[in-house]
């Protein structure tokens, strides 16, 4: 099937992406001598963390945009694109593994994201969250394939952006906590703690409003007015 070849092709880039990115943070922890991001991380100037910013969002764009042109419509065009992230953030673990035997643990924390605010984790969250989006996006391709669209109720979409959003805090709620603070106090802020109880309950939420929008109800094409009948019932 064709977007089995898309799915080849979309790997073959997030995997070179994920070699590309593993990299430059190998190259960033030798100039700066970092050998344990807990505690030998220096404080970036601005202007360096404005770029890394723009890095960061320039990694995005282009995740996004290999999925845009992956796909027909907006479901396949959004199942490529995360399909691409999830890869991607997988295999930057799995290079940086084999560059330089970090991580020793899934259990290792990691500086995850600088957007908006510094992410913290441990390197298993991430990549579960990668795992999940890696099998979504292969079943929204497959079901564009299949001619079906699946059309999402006001509960799924409540449970899906619930579930972000209590995944986003967590990483971020160190950060968080320290608002309003600068640049410079954010660069040298380091976790306390992960609040493990409320990310499993974000991510099984996640996880939820998945399994309906693409397994429990998908069934092939329906009528507008069949569709307003299953809204009105959910």
């Amino acid at each position: 099937m064709m977007y089995r070849k898309k799915l080849l092709y979309v790997a073959i880039y997030a995997v070179g992406m994920a070699y590309l990115e593993a990299a430059i943070v190998v190259y960033l922890r030798r100039l700066y001598g970092i050998t344990d991001l807990m505690v030998s991380v220096p404080a970036f100037s601005p202007q360096i963390s404005v770029i890394e910013v723009g890095r960061e969002f320039a990694t995005l764009v282009m995740l996004l945009a290999v999925g845009l042109m992956s796909g027909k419509k907006l479901q396949s065009k959004i199942g490529f694109a995360i399909y691409a992230f999830g890869l991607w953030d997988i295999w930057y673990y799995v290079w940086l593994a084999v560059f330089i035997g970090w991580p020793t643990s899934l259990l290792d924390w990691d500086l995850l994201f600088l957007i908006p605010l510094p992410w913290w984790g441990p390197v298993i969250t991430p990549t579960m969250i990668a795992a999940l989006m890696v099998l979504c996006g292969i079943r929204l391709a497959a079901l564009e394939e299949k001619e079906i669209m699946i059309h999402p109720t006001k509960v799924d979409v409540l449970f899906l952006i619930l579930g972000i959003c209590i995944m986003l805090y967590v990483f971020m709620a160190d950060a968080i906590a320290q608002l309003p603070a600068s640049i410079e106090a954010l660069g040298m802020l380091r976790p306390t703690s992960f609040l493990w109880q409320y990310y499993f309950i974000g991510y099984m939420l996640a996880v939820y409003a998945a399994w309906r929008m693409l397994v429990r109800q998908p069934r092939g094409k329906l009528s507008y007015k069949d569709l307003r009948k299953e809204d009105n019932v959910l």
